[in-house]
């Protein structure tokens, strides 16, 4: 964006009384002064619009970190041409602020690496980037703020507290339909027949449905007892305690990344309609964290605590993390309790009471609640 500064808006408007004055007075004089002024005008505009001539590059490392841990970015300024590049003073874009970064004069084919820290104590996904340079003339009569390389994306998850897994299963029998969950492979218990993809097992190619259908067909099994874990996170505005909200937030990625670096199947669902559920292990934990990263509270009115899904599937462990337990939740969360083996009420304002079928557990914030889970709830 170029624009004339005060002087040079005034120098502009200057040089035209003058301009005007000098034709209706009839001196050449002031014709050229103002000539001059109005040049002075362009050149500075001119000169504000030019781009350094420079690549850059930019690593942010790590890419994802907790909030509040250190993450870095490394800055690579590059003179690609045969020309010297004067030093200029730029500031690097990080969310709605900006990290200044003095380049120092760059010779023909020369480069710069610059290092700074990233702030990390608001969660959410970040870009950094692109740089910024602030370009003005020598007279100070134009200003351009230009941007130039590209950008790079940190994530910053939710805190994670230590907090330890525990296994719950619920029986599924194949008998009582088509299980709702994805595949999971090991069990002796049928889940579905299905089409042959490369990399099935032959020994489970299931002869009479080939012979129905022409193609090959093969047996799923599902293992019933697998340990699985579902976090249902309240994000309703009208319910949700603003001040209590990103240790909810925490708590729920600590308790989904227990669980899933202990290999549980887990399911993260919350009020506004989120649902996402995965298999065990490292991935899975970062893709809980990733949406996470960017979960806010809803702007909808009148939204169920429990999502319908929820009713409609279970298995294993639910556990509910709450900033307010009001009476209609407690009916909503007793609703589910045949879905699922065990229940677990965590709630962040302290407050304790009862829910039919389910544990309550008060806390005053995050780590709080790690500490009473891994000392009541998971010993």
């Amino acid at each position: 964006m170029i624009r004339l500064t005060g002087r040079g808006t005034a120098t502009a408007i200057g040089s035209v009384v003058v301009f005007a004055a000098g034709l209706w007075a009839g001196y050449p004089v002031l014709l050229a002064v103002s000539a001059a002024a109005f040049g002075a005008v362009v050149a500075g505009v001119a000169i504000a619009a030019r781009r350094p001539r420079v690549t850059v590059a930019r690593d942010v490392y790590p890419d994802r970190v907790h909030r509040g841990r250190p993450a870095f970015a490394r800055l690579k300024v590059a003179n690609p041409g045969t020309r010297r590049q004067p030093g200029f003073t730029a500031g690097d874009r990080l969310g709605a602020g900006f990290q200044a970064v003095s380049v120092r004069a760059l010779p023909p084919n020369g480069q710069a690496v610059h290092h700074y820290e990233l702030p990390t104590e608001t969660r959410g996904r970040h870009v950094v980037g692109p740089l910024t340079v602030d370009r003005g003339d020598p007279l100070g009569l134009g200003a351009g703020r230009l941007t130039t390389g590209e950008t790079a994306t940190l994530w910053v998850h939710p805190r994670v507290h230590p907090m330890r897994a525990i296994a719950a299963g619920h029986p599924r029998h194949h008998h009582q339909g088509r299980s709702t969950d994805d595949s999971l492979h090991g069990s002796i218990d049928l889940r579905d027949v299905r089409e042959y993809v490369v990399g099935d097992e032959v020994r489970h190619l299931h002869w009479k449905a080939t012979a129905r259908t022409g193609q090959l067909m093969v047996r799923e099994y599902v293992d019933p007892d697998q340990p699985r874990f579902t976090a249902l996170l309240d994000t309703r505005r009208e319910s949700v305690r603003a001040d209590l909200f990103e240790d909810a937030v925490d708590l729920t990625a600590s308790l989904v990344v227990s669980a899933a670096t202990a290999d549980q199947r887990c399911r993260l669902v919350t009020s506004c309609g989120l649902d996402v559920g995965t298999n065990g292990g490292a991935e899975a934990a970062r893709r809980m964290l990733d949406e996470l990263c960017t979960l806010d509270v809803t702007g909808e009115h009148g939204l169920a605590l429990a999502p319908g899904t929820l009713s409609r599937s279970g298995g294993g462990t639910l556990v509910v993390v709450l900033t307010a337990l009001a009476e209609a939740d407690r009916a909503a969360i007793a609703a589910l309790r045949p879905r699922y083996s065990s229940m677990i009420v965590i709630v962040l304002n302290g407050q304790s009471g009862q829910v039919p079928g389910a544990k309550v557990v008060p806390a005053t914030d995050a780590a709080d609640a790690a500490r009473r889970w891994n000392a009541v709830v998971a010993a």
